[in-house]
């Protein structure tokens, strides 16, 4: 392996000129093709196995004429303080209203509440529904000004209007203040660190690079938009990562006294066999989520996964490419002033070795003291409960979150999540009976406040009934009826030959957090140990790969410990802006797990090769942690610092579920690369001594030997930079 790459970063050296043509060219054509593809159909989340998903199959199929794509907007009427909204001239403003929204583009229906009979019991409230022909993406500008224009002349009228729906979902964006923030930080690290500009840039735009690349590729094949948010984010964080380790690897080559060429191909067979199987963790974790069974998550993960290996592809081939054109200008200052003969290599501690050589002597407290921490912090974890978005999440300063409100003022907090009782009476023997059999026993069902009338397919054999809980959507009261009415729909079955599903909206987020949870152990089942597997190839260890998963574990349970805290509990809620607590997102931990999962191996693959080289290299296994300290530590605290700055940017989101990816990642980087790699890794090292890099005989014999340390390239007859002035060479 490092020979490969070692004769392919001097080849990409040699070539500049066509690899970055070469680069370019395919970034052009792919960009063409994603200009030209057709737009990607947005599909429907579906959840393969779940009730919920057979239930919305069948309705697909038994009431084919349902529009069930067509975006919908809820407007919601409340009179004054005092006052009846069926009283005019509160009645003739919603009518208004109503008429006026009914008369706008792309509307298909206007339904007038008091037609409908949706006012609430005590007379204050009432909601009109608005149908849609096009789907929330299909929404155009026009249609969304027309629906505000005619709320604003309801609240002129002295009522209070609110709506919510998916009519005012926001077209999701490529790029954004975020991606630009996020840039501007890392290259102020990435300056500090290296000290140039043209060492700084080089991360920047082959990140950029990488994902031109990878999202254009990922639109030219057909798939959604959506798919391309994942991609972005591990595009730039894993861009800029690998970059960062290669362009710091060359110049400690040349500081060394190696010619560019030379130091280029020894840069991509060290650093760069590094970057290789950091890679390849990241992309087992993303195609890991395919063990979910959730079609998007997993379109999302393949395609973040094909992003992953293009920055690898762009690390060891355009990277040592640039390199040839930036020769010298990626060196430090005093590196290009003194020239090769006059520069003494840099023996002075830096804080990381001192800090190296601080846990070495003290492993034992060090270690107990990380993981009691860990351990602190991963307590509220305990509490944790799953669901998913929705208005009730939104802030209380969007109409959203207040018509949410004002509808469960008006008739009721389950009113928000109704249950859609699909029942399939074609095996019964009297359909109409069987049906009306199956609403008495949902109506007798303890926590059902009412029910619709059944509506029949065209057959006759299919009916679909609308129940209204007493308990919110989020609410664990109301998981529990769902199930209840599950289990009652197998004694209806044995009764009348029919079968009752539930669905909608609320049973769909209930059975994705029940599939997501399930699918969590057999996720890190799988994940984790292919990791392992891969990292004894790495290290030819046994004990540093558990290492580095148990590891792994630690911080990933303590950044889901502070989501709880802070969106559960409300830890903190004030200084992030957050408005409302309620359950974490049910992607979450999964989510969590495959992006913090890549970036954590990719610090625990840089940092511990170079101590694995020392090692190998004769250095004694407690000097060898300083010394990868010394090489590496400097350069994984600033890719740990440039993600956690582009993470954190996310909490300044108006959006609780971005504010809590935001925190969750941010945390998440934090303890994995401050206390688990730069503490506990080294702390477990040198309590291990050489029993660290121990490895069984039948499986030396069984795993490959890929070399990543580059120990082979110490053999080669290299050329050495005899020491002219590097400001006089190219």
């Amino acid at each position: 392996m490092a020979k490969f790459l070692y004769r392919l970063g001097r080849f990409s050296f040699e070539k500049r000129r066509i690899v970055v043509l070469v680069w370019l060219g395919l970034l052009a054509a792919l960009a063409f093709g994603a200009a030209t593809a057709p737009d990607a159909a947005e599909g429907t989340l579906s959840m393969p196995g779940t009730e919920s998903q057979q239930a919305m199959d069948l309705l697909a199929q038994r009431f084919p004429d349902a529009k069930a794509d067509g975006a919908d907007a809820r407007i919601v009427f409340v009179a004054p303080r005092g006052q009846q909204i069926t009283a005019e001239p509160n009645k003739a403003a919603v009518a208004k209203v109503v008429a006026e929204v009914a008369a706008g583009p792309q509307v298909s229906i206007a339904v007038d509440p008091f037609q409908a009979g949706a006012v609430s019991k005590d007379g204050t409230t009432a909601y009109a529904t608005v149908n849609y022909s096009a789907t929330s993406a299909d929404i155009s500008d026009a249609t969304k000004a027309a629906l505000e224009h005619a709320v604003d002349h309801g609240r002129a009228d002295g009522l209070t209007v609110e709506f919510g729906g998916t009519v005012m979902e926001a077209e999701p964006e490529l790029g954004g203040v975020t991606e630009i923030i996020g840039l501007a930080i890392a290259a102020v690290v990435l300056l500090i660190t290296f000290g140039s500009l043209v060492a700084a840039g080089l991360p920047l735009i082959t990140a950029l690079i990488g994902i031109g690349t990878g999202v254009a590729a990922i639109i030219t094949i057909g798939l959604s938009f959506t798919t391309t948010t994942l991609a972005m984010m591990l595009g730039l964080a894993v861009g800029i990562d690998y970059a960062l380790f290669v362009v710091s690897r060359y110049r400690a080559e040349r500081q060394s006294g190696r010619t560019a060429q030379e130091a280029a191909g020894r840069a991509v067979g060290t650093a760069g066999s590094a970057v290789v199987f950091a890679g390849l963790t990241v992309v087992i974790a993303l195609a890991g989520l395919s063990v979910v069974g959730i079609p998007a998550l997993t379109s999302m993960g393949l395609a973040a996964a094909g992003t992953v290996l293009v920055a690898v592809a762009i690390a060891v081939t355009l990277l040592p490419a640039l390199l040839g054109f930036f020769q010298n200008a990626v060196l430090p200052r005093r590196f290009r002033k003194a020239g090769v003969a006059n520069e003494v290599r840099d023996t002075r501690d830096s804080m990381g070795t001192r800090w190296a050589r601080f846990v070495v002597r003290r492993p034992i407290p060090i270690l107990l003291l990380a993981i009691a921490g860990l351990g602190a912090f991963a307590l509220p974890l305990r509490d944790l409960t799953l669901g998913m978005p929705s208005d009730a999440s939104q802030p209380t300063s969007t109409t959203q979150r207040r018509a949410y409100d004002a509808l469960a003022a008006g008739f009721g907090p389950g009113f928000n999540g109704p249950f859609t009782i699909v029942v399939d009476a074609k095996g019964a023997a009297d359909p109409k009976s069987a049906v009306a059999q199956a609403a008495n026993t949902v109506t007798s069902t303890k926590g059902i406040v009412s029910i619709s009338p059944p509506m029949f397919s065209r057959a006759g054999d299919t009916a679909i009934l609308t129940a209204v809980p007493t308990t919110s959507p989020t609410d664990t009261e109301t998981e529990d009826l769902v199930h209840t009415i599950r289990a009652e729909a197998s004694g209806l079955r044995a009764a009348t030959g029919a079968t009752m599903l539930v669905t909608g909206t609320t049973a769909l987020n209930i059975d994705m957090s029940q599939k997501l949870g399930d699918a969590l152990l057999p996720y890190l089942t799988v994940v984790v140990g292919l990791a392992i597997l891969l990292l004894m190839v790495v290290f030819r260890s046994l004990l540093v790969p558990v290492k580095a998963a148990l590891g792994f574990l630690l911080s990933i349970c303590s950044a889901l410990g502070v989501i709880v805290a802070i969106f559960q509990w409300g830890w903190l809620a004030d200084v992030i802006g957050l408005q409302t607590t309620g359950p974490v997102m049910s992607m979450m931990p999964i989510f969590l797990i495959g992006v913090v999962f890549g970036l954590a191996m990719d610090y625990e693959v840089f940092l511990v090769t170079r101590m694995r080289e020392a090692y190998v290299h004769g250095e004694r296994a407690e000097q060898a942690i300083v010394m990868g300290f010394r090489h590496s530590g400097r350069v994984v605290v600033a890719a740990a610092a440039i993600m956690i700055a582009v993470f954190a940017g996310f909490v300044g989101m108006s959006d609780s579920m971005v504010k809590m990816m935001g925190v969750g990642l941010a945390a998440s980087v934090f303890f994995d690369a401050f206390v688990v790699r730069m503490t506990i890794v080294p702390a477990v090292l040198a309590l291990l001594g050489d029993k660290a890099w121990w490895l069984p005989r039948w499986l030396q014999r069984l795993l490959p030997n890929v070399d990543v340390e580059g120990d082979s390239l110490r053999h080669l007859d290299a050329p050495v930079d005899k020491g002219e002035p590097v400001s006089a060479r190219h």
